[in-house]
């Protein structure tokens, strides 16, 4: 079946999304929907660098888009801190159409029961109008299934560490500005205030909890910071002396006092920094690992080959490859969990010899 889907925003993860959509064989695109007067009117193999035209051109109004009737859309825009509601108003205009959504916007509905109440309750409103499905997967495309997959091959699981490393000195790799990198050692940056990491992560670790009937008593954050041994150009500019040159911070679910689930995220700008540390498996500059505690223990390590991060292609691949379920999902809000698998169904293209 042929899936007629819109697609909102054309930001860095919005692009690599949109180029999924047009080269993916069961999609067919009805309509992209842009922020900025300078994408309004290129044709969307422009912004997604492709090179055949597709004939549809790239709109600021919404309304252009939702007049074709698609099947669901892909949303990726971020949140605006100017207008914090404008995500809202817009994915439930799209929900209210008929049109199920996949969006990448609003990380604390990846585990709806513990997101803002009344921002639940517009949504499901939403759907139930419009008889639509919505879907926001956890950020990244391996911290909620895959260690769900690899529990059901234990007997008895004592805890559960999800972690994502990342070397950003490596191939040119942009360096976050919000992990304070360059900045005085004793200094918080932005990523680590209290409460961010936990509004990011929190829902992926209550997610694994519910699946694993395991009862919070409540999250826990904690981080450290690295400094440089020396002062070292990179790609976050000069980094002096005793300045931050690492960041690692976990978001922890506590059960009777102990962390049993929790998210991690180690980044660096040289191999060097904070050896012990959590390194990026196989020599890659970047990667994954899941690790469970229990009867038998459990490491599943996956390297990012060439890619000091996390591709933001595998996260835009994840949200375009849920699209047909979430088209014929039943009405409301959804996780990975209670819809078909996600997989590469019709992506398989042998390499030409």
């Amino acid at each position: 079946m042929s899936y007629l889907v819109g697609h909102w925003s054309a930001g860095r993860l919005g692009r690599r999304a949109l180029r999924a959509i047009i080269e993916h064989p069961d999609l067919e695109l009805a309509g992209v929907v842009v922020d900025g007067p300078r994408e309004a009117g290129l044709d969307a193999a422009v912004l997604a660098g492709t090179g055949r035209p597709t004939g549809v051109l790239a709109t600021a109004d919404p309304a252009a888009l939702l007049a074709r009737r698609p099947h669901a859309v892909c949303h990726t825009a971020a949140a605006d801190p100017r207008r914090p509601g404008r995500v809202a108003d817009d994915l439930c205009r799209v929900l209210a159409s008929g049109a199920g959504v996949v969006s990448a916007a609003l990380p604390p509905l990846a585990h709806p029961p513990s997101a803002d109440r009344a921002l639940v309750r517009r949504l499901r409103a939403a759907c139930a109008t419009g008889g639509s499905a919505f879907l926001a997967p956890a950020p990244g495309p391996v911290a909620d299934m895959l260690p769900l997959l690899l529990s059901g091959a234990s007997r008895r699981v004592g805890a559960v560490t999800i972690t994502e490393i990342a070397c950003h000195g490596r191939h040119g790799a942009p360096a976050p500005r919000d992990l304070g990198f360059g900045g005085p050692i004793g200094h918080r940056p932005p990523a680590l205030r209290p409460g961010v990491p936990g509004l990011t992560w929190g829902p992926v670790v209550r997610l694994i909890a519910d699946q694993l009937a395991v009862p919070l008593d409540e999250l826990a954050e904690d981080h450290e910071l690295c400094p440089a041994p020396e002062a070292f150009d990179g790609p976050a500019g000069r980094i002096e002396k005793g300045t931050v040159a690492g960041v690692r911070f976990r978001v922890s679910g506590l059960c009777r006092g102990r962390p049993v689930i929790t998210v991690e995220h180690v980044a660096r700008l040289r191999e060097d920094i904070a050896p012990h540390w959590p390194a990026p498996p196989f020599g890659e500059p970047g990667g994954h690992r899941i690790e469970i505690a229990g009867e038998p223990p459990w490491r599943l390590d996956l390297g990012h080959p060439g890619a000091a991060v996390p591709d933001p292609l595998a996260t835009a691949s994840r949200l375009v490859n849920a699209l047909p379920a979430v088209a014929d999902a039943a009405p409301g809000l959804h996780t990975p969990l209670t819809l078909p698998a996600v997989t590469g169904r019709r992506l398989v293209r042998p390499a030409r010899s």
